[in-house]
């Protein structure tokens, strides 16, 4: 594989900003791992990260790297701050950064395929809602999605008992805007879902404070007929869950050319 470091200016964001990128490349003498990479252009994974992270997360808390090797798969994973990946009210647009302006500087920058059955989205906890919302908002563009623990729920989340999100975060991104029934309330999203849009993959942990979140999406998503594969199973809202969890992500991504196991 290889791993690209890319600080760059966004003139959505208005300043530099970064992403980190996982390349495919072939490799047959390398220790410990063999990479996949074909003649034509790879499928993409954008990878989103979580609310007190950054770009680099993914890579440095699991393997990212070494799972995706044996798939050819190239991977993105951009810097959004603690934007819930929203134009934000009192802040910066970091919804048009995602979804209009990244893609077409990843594919300026880099040999990725254009297929929308190539393309896919995942995060996890903030990053896992902008994953559904990418897809949902955006069905024409992605093959599947996927949700590590993910913030599923934010038309509850201002007001909820015991994990609210913090006043000020919540100020910046949304002010007072009413999140239920809107393009940023991801269960309502659901009422648009037909049987063309993206599989959709969703995995948290019993334990988790956004457990509750994520059981009420599968049942508003099992009520409108929506096709979803979910997984609830024990964990916490930690490394140690996502990094086994993401290689189910893998796993399950229809990719066109998997490698025979």
């Amino acid at each position: 594989m290889a791993l690209a470091r890319v600080d760059f200016y966004s003139e959505v964001l208005g300043l530099s900003t970064s992403m980190t990128v996982i390349l495919p490349q072939y490799t047959a003498s390398q220790i410990g791992m063999a990479g996949v990479a074909t003649a034509e252009d790879p499928p993409v994974l954008y990878l989103l990260h979580g609310l007190t992270d950054d770009d680099t997360v993914w890579l440095r808390r699991t393997s990212i790297e070494r799972y995706v090797a044996p798939l050819g798969l190239a991977v993105v994973m951009p810097q959004a701050g603690r934007s819930f990946y929203c134009d934000e009210v009192h802040g910066n647009r970091y919804w048009t950064f995602l979804t209009e302006e990244l893609p077409a500087i990843c594919h300026g920058f880099f040999r990725l395929s254009r297929r929308r059955g190539d393309t896919f989205v995942a995060g996890l906890s903030m990053g896992g809602y902008g994953a559904v919302k990418w897809a949902l908002r955006h069905p024409d563009r992605f093959a599947a999605a996927a949700s590590l623990s993910g913030a599923l729920d934010m038309a509850t989340r201002r007001h909820h008992p015991n994990r609210p999100v913090d006043a000020g975060i919540w100020h910046t991104v949304f002010g007072e805007h009413v999140i239920a029934g809107t393009d940023d309330d991801t269960v309502a999203l659901l009422d648009r879902y037909d049987g063309a849009g993206p599989a959709l993959y969703l995995a948290c942990g019993t334990e988790d404070f956004l457990y509750e979140d994520n059981v009420r999406f599968v049942d508003v998503a099992r009520e409108r007929g929506v096709s979803l594969t979910a997984d609830f199973s024990p964990g916490e809202h930690d490394w140690a869950y996502w990094d086994l969890k993401i290689q189910d992500v893998l796993a399950w991504l229809p990719l066109r050319h998997r490698p025979a196991s």
